[in-house]
């Protein structure tokens, strides 16, 4: 017997549903773990802002007192970005939040589970996890490469996270048979950094062509995931050499200090901040706004190539 999962869809999730409107999947962890209040709040908005003005409708997921939440309401966001008894959730940490009424923010990969038992397809992200720099040594790597191996939700991202190491995750993605697109590059996009030099197998300059191969995805490998690898804007992106700097002295302090493990990727990143006086925030904030965009432009085109057609 598979037990059900207590799930509940917001008032304007459930609306789209039922009215065949495009909905996309947004992660909680930005908003409860990445910022302070209340500016992680002012971000949760924007972001929902993003995919509402690119046609779809927001659903932005968490788990509320062992419920998953599909879309959150104005005052459940607001309980998420105060952050108070809020849990980061990877796959490991949901059956125990839920199983004890407990609530939870989720990273990439919850985010897609949940997303995928709702029936969404798409998920705009800022970027994903990956192989850490010294994997060879530590065995670091991200649940979210393995989320993307074996949950069919379309990831749009601005690649990896730069500090990671960018070759590996690429090759661990291909090893997985992970489809990873360039969005109007041949580039691999390194989160801050439009470029880091690394080629993508495939491009699509349109999203028409981003939803037919995800409705070709859903025939033939329908228990798999897929990457849009969309640059940062070249406005807001950092230079690289900025950022590398910036990256090889947060992780020396890291190492100096003994963090490791799920408490890297933040503290390296909150160093990141203080080393580019706050640039790399405000250009975490523009290019997550940016896949959002993008995102909800995805799902409508998707729908539209499934027929979908709202009431």
């Amino acid at each position: 017997m598979t037990a059900s999962v207590p799930m509940d869809f917001s008032t304007e999730v459930a609306g789209a549903r039922s009215r065949n409107i495009p909905v996309v999947a947004l992660e909680s962890t930005i908003v409860a773990h990445g910022l302070p209040w209340p500016e992680n709040l002012a971000v949760g908005q924007q972001l929902e802002a993003a995919v509402r003005n690119g046609g779809a409708v927001p659903a932005t997921i968490a788990v509320l007192d062992g419920r998953l939440k599909i879309g959150l309401e104005a005052d459940e966001l607001v309980r998420i970005a105060r952050g108070e008894g809020i849990r980061k959730l990877s796959r490991r940490d949901l059956p125990i939040v839920l199983a004890r009424d407990a609530s939870g923010a989720t990273t990439v990969s919850a985010t897609m589970i949940c997303a995928a038992k709702a029936g969404i397809r798409i998920f705009a992200t800022g970027g994903i996890g990956g192989v850490h720099r010294g994997a060879e040594a530590s065995f670091d790597v991200s649940a979210d490469l393995e989320e993307l191996a074996r949950t069919p939700i379309a990831v749009v991202s601005a690649g990896a996270k730069s500090i990671l190491d960018l070759p590996k995750t690429l090759e661990y993605l291909e090893t997985r048979g992970v489809p990873v697109i360039g969005w109007q590059t041949d580039r691999f996009p390194a989160f801050h950094y439009a470029d880091s030099g690394l080629p993508v197998p495939d491009r699509a300059d349109t999203v028409e062509d981003v939803a037919a191969i995800l409705w070709a995805q859903d025939a033939v490998t329908p228990a798999a995931g897929l990457l849009l690898a969309n640059p940062i804007p070249a406005a807001d992106a950092l230079p690289r050499q900025l950022v590398e700097d910036a990256i090889t002295e947060a992780l020396a302090a890291a190492a100096g200090a003994g963090v490791d493990g799920k408490d890297l990727t933040p503290d390296v990143l909150r160093r990141l901040a203080e080393l580019t006086n706050g640039r790399s925030v405000t250009a975490n904030l523009a290019l997550a706004e940016n896949n959002a965009r993008l995102a909800a432009e995805v799902a409508r085109a998707y729908g539209a190539t499934r027929g979908d057609t709202p009431a």
